[in-house]
């Protein structure tokens, strides 16, 4: 939890001292004597920072994230590092001291002037030790980070656990899942101190712990009810009087509430009236709250810490199943109404995650400037900071956070259970008072996996019984959903068609399939188009040897992404590029510049037509969480922003076609016999009815095909004409509108079925002049 006042720290980020290497005995490695006398080389490095970073940085390593040098990583896996530094403190019989990492990876012992203070073992959550009492003049804090390679050896493998191949080795790890490699990250199973290292001085009586909640809202929206709980720690006498008070101020609303501390433990219940509700983006203000709570003795404040607060309701309605007529649901609602979603996946920003920091704000402007309403936290990556949250609370922009398990069946023993359980309580503890937090999700796709094995997924403790038994006790007002997509015992009866939220990324062909017109999910959490990056940034990961062609080349292979070229799981995925290039245009393209053009086309339609899919049935459909918005590695991906933060044609189409008022055509339905019309709609995100102006034309004859005035319903969607349609037609109609209010908007629409000419399109677009020339590669 980020407050905005809290106890006073001590810095310990900024130059460490390293060295790494196999060591020749199991010999305790407790300080940087310890190292010299093995006589490995010492160099100094950052923190926070990665072991791979430092080797680059020292020559010692080909940049990971060009041609095939990742591959090197494979050779480090079995090598320790250890990290060291010095700093100064002094013992105070006022305060305790506690030394927290942030973010550690992930096997590591933790020395303090040569005493071990304790060891981690998990890569995802903050680590905290006591060390009240045990400074010197001088301090030395040193870590050895063990291989995590070698640490899961010591686990057992049952037959009734299932990982791909190349992830094996993480199923009873603790660290990020991408790091095993994935379709979309390399393999590498980094170490270091990755996050900030802080040395904390808390009073000896204090607030612990605190956490503000509002549990329900009147249908006026006059009266918020809270439940405000606490954990302090005092020292005093039965004669000492303590008390609390917590009061908030945002704008002209204000409260304030006080009571004795009967004990250490404890909670307020009140009302806040006339609340300035947290909106999410698109449907108000995202009112925050300045939170203050004091702890008293006597008389005299003792304590005190500040946080954000904002107010709002948050549930998820859902059913286990739908059917053809749409009779199901799975529709968030935030302060009593309904909110259909526009948002994206978030995945790894970087291999390393001590880059994660300087590209985070970057990532959320270019969601914001989607207009996202929501963010979906990939369950293979790590959990985001503080500071990701911070900005998704102050835009309004929801979000979905899995818990760190991905397509695999983990482990049931009592351990794992337990890790999994503490690791779940420090990241609840954490992000809890985040309004953006809309909701929990027990993993990705291991529903999925437990049913592609022929296993019934609700037989999984750690999604039945471990993260909802943690939940329930550390925060009960947020919905949770067990799995992405989620199967409970009626959809193993009836199988996955009738599932409400749904991965849709089925046969991979020609995006107007019926795989996706048909599809009856209410809500898809996944789906996305791969497309190839800019050539310039392709040159700069991809060597000059291997540019072109794409055909049996092993670098594009490996940023494709082939984590491990001995393993073929995912070599499919530049053929398929391709392919969809080949589908669209009845060829593919035998120069770079033109592929890559070719593919962000393929790419960009694809998006478009996701999101108007969804949008045009509005209510039918409730949200879309396209995949993804921006890569952690430089590759070929369905990524909308490169690694280097170059957008693809496809961000700008997503940008138009997200709209809060967007017109667009609904795709004719031709199982209705003798239906050849296709309806112009206007699909409107915002409260109030808003009259407008419209008109549709051929851009190449500029015949006028529609126009007229209408009324676009207030957060719905509204037929506004109807124009005939066939399949042999292939034209480019331009789409604009003008509202009552002088807001102006453009759309386009793409007719007929492929192949289409590449030459001729290209011509389209720059005659459209909705996307600038340089937005095309």
């Amino acid at each position: 939890m980020n407050f905005l006042k809290e106890h006073p720290y001590l810095d310990l980020n900024g130059t460490w001292f390293y060295a790494s290497g196999r060591p020749l005995s199991d010999d305790e490695f407790r300080s940087r004597t310890c190292v010299e006398k093995m006589g490995f080389k010492v160099r100094p490095c950052p923190v926070p920072g990665n072991y791979e970073i430092y080797l680059q940085e020292a020559g010692l390593l080909e940049d990971p994230r060009v041609g095939t040098n990742v591959l090197q990583l494979r050779a480090l896996e079995h090598n320790h590092l250890w990290l060291w530094r010095t700093f100064l403190a002094e013992n105070s019989p006022e305060h305790e001291a506690f030394l927290t990492f942030e973010g550690i990876d992930c096997f590591a012992d933790i020395y303090l002037n040569g005493e071990l203070l304790g060891r981690t073992d998990n890569m995802l959550i903050e680590h905290t030790f006591d060390v009240t009492g045990r400074f010197r003049a001088e301090n030395e804090l040193f870590v050895h980070i063990w291989p995590a390679r070698e640490k899961a050896k010591q686990f057992d493998y049952p037959p009734g656990i299932k990982s791909d191949l190349h992830t094996y080795d993480g199923l009873y790890v603790r660290k990020a899942p991408h790091g095993y490699g994935w379709d979309i990250m390399p393999r590498a199973l980094s170490m270091g101190v990755w996050r900030p290292v802080k040395l904390w001085f808390r009073p000896q009586e204090r607030l612990e712990r605190v956490f503000l909640a509002p549990t329900s809202l009147s249908a006026d929206h006059r009266r918020a009810s809270h439940k405000f709980y606490y954990r302090a720690r005092t020292c005093g006498t039965p004669d000492d009087r303590y008390e609390i008070q917590i009061e908030g101020i945002c704008g002209e609303s204000q409260f304030k509430q006080k009571q004795p501390l009967y004990f250490d433990a404890g909670r307020m219940v009140f009302d806040v009236i006339d609340p300035l509700l947290w909106q999410p983006r698109g449907r108000g203000e995202p009112n925050l709250y300045k939170i203050t709570v004091r702890l008293f003795k006597n008389g005299s404040e003792i304590d005190a810490l500040q946080f954000h607060h904002g107010i709002r309701i948050i549930t998820l309605e859902k059913t286990s199943l739908t059917d053809e007529k749409g009779q199901g649901e799975f529709c968030f609602r935030v302060n009593n109404e309904r909110v259909f979603i526009k948002g994206t996946n978030w995945v790894p920003l970087d291999a390393f995650h001590s880059r994660d920091a300087a590209k985070t704000e970057m990532a959320l402007k270019f969601a914001e400037d989607l207009e996202c309403n929501m963010i979906r936290c990939w369950g293979g990556n790590v959990y985001e900071s503080d500071a990701f949250f911070d900005y998704c609370d102050q835009a309004g922009i929801l979000v979905w956070q899995d818990f760190a398990m991905a397509c695999a069946i983990y482990p049931h023993d009592a351990d794992f259970c337990q890790r999994l359980e503490t690791e779940a309580r420090s990241v609840v503890r954490r992000l809890r008072q985040h309004p953006s937090l809309a909701l929990w999700a027990g993993d990705n796709e291991c529903d999925e996996t437990y049913f592609f094995e022929g296993r019934n997924p609700n037989t999984n403790v750690l999604t039945r019984q471990v993260l909802p038994r943690v939940l329930w006790e550390e925060d009960p007002w947020r919905p949770f959903h067990p799995s992405s997509p989620y199967m409970d015992e009626s959809v193993i009866q009836t199988g996955r068609r009738f599932l409400p939220e749904e991965h849709l990324w089925g046969p991979r062909g020609y995006h107007k399939n019926e795989f996706f017109t048909h599809s009856l999910c209410h809500f898809t959490s996944e789906i996305g188009c791969i497309g190839c990056p800019a050539p310039e940034s392709i040159r700069r990961f991809i060597t000059p040897e291997n540019l072109w062609p794409w055909q049996n080349n092993k670098e594009w292979l490996l940023h494709g992404t082939s984590p491990v070229p001995a393993n073929p799981q995912h070599d499919y995925r530049v053929p398929l590029m391709a392919s969809l290039v080949r589908e669209f245009f009845g060829k593919i393209p035998d120069q770079l510049e033109s592929f890559a053009f070719a593919s962000q086309v393929v790419q960009a339609e694809a998006f478009k037509f996701y999101i108007e899919f969804f949008r045009s049935q509005k209510w039918r459909k409730t949200g879309i969480l396209w995949w993804n918005l921006i890569d952690g590695w430089p590759q070929f991906s369905e990524a909308v922003v490169d690694y280097y933060g170059v957008k693809k044609l496809a961000y700008h189409f997503i940008r138009t076609a997200q709209q809060p008022l967007c017109l667009m055509f609904r795709e004719p339905d031709l199982r209705k016999p003798g239906d050849w019309g296709q309806d112009l709609i206007a699909s409107n995100d915002r409260r109030e009815a808003i009259p407008l102006t419209f008109t549709v034309r051929d851009i190449d004859s500029g015949d006028i095909l529609a126009e007229g005035r209408q009324i676009a319903a207030p957060d719905n969607v509204t037929p506004i004409a109807r124009i005939s349609f066939s399949y042999a037609d292939k034209r480019f109609y331009i789409i604009e509108w003008e509202t009552e209010r002088g807001e102006t908007g453009r759309n386009h629409y793409l007719t007929g079925y492929p192949p289409f000419n590449p030459d001729q399109y290209r011509k389209w677009l720059t005659a459209a002049g909705l996307y600038l020339a340089e937005e095309c590669p």
